[in-house]
């Protein structure tokens, strides 16, 4: 009699099985990686959008702080102007600005030129592209909330 060469069923059926066991406990740890990374993305862009309105604030002081429009430009930006700053990029500059799950507004610019803004970062799916929601002001200091929604000047500081 000749002996058949490869594998069993059972043994098909093992190493399968060992295989969903791994991905089991590996995809909640990097679903929980990318939230981490997308929260840290937002918090990093935060600080872009503060950098960014100081130094137009700076260079436009008739005008004050601006927009995320025109702290941006279209690519490739190469000539400065009080409409488009070229101080960020097309992704964050934009009038819809979403990046790695979060959506950015700038809002509060009142007054001649402009003393104040806020700057929010809420997630686009609250729980799947992040949990916590980010809040920046002129102040340049960073608040959360935990729940996801938009914070204010009175939630606590990073």
């Amino acid at each position: 009699m000749k002996k058949q060469k490869g594998f069993s069923l059972i043994e098909l059926l093992i190493v399968v099985a060992i295989i969903l066991i791994i991905a089991a406990i590996a995809i909640p740890n990097l679903l929980r990686s990318r939230l981490a990374a997308n929260e840290a993305s937002a918090v990093g862009s935060l600080r872009t959008i503060n950098t960014a309105e100081v130094t137009y604030a700076t260079t436009y002081p008739a005008t004050g702080f601006a927009a995320l429009t025109a702290l941006g430009g279209t690519a490739p930006c190469t000539s400065a102007t009080s409409t488009a700053a070229c101080l960020l990029d097309d992704v964050l500059s934009a009038a819809a600005a979403n990046k790695s799950g979060y959506h950015f507004i700038v809002a509060n610019l009142t007054g001649t030129p402009v003393v104040t803004y806020s700057s929010t970062a809420t997630p686009v799916a609250i729980g799947q592209s992040g949990q916590r929601g980010f809040y920046s002001d002129q102040s340049g200091v960073i608040r959360y909330t935990t729940d996801g929604t938009a914070p204010t000047n009175a939630s606590p500081a990073l």
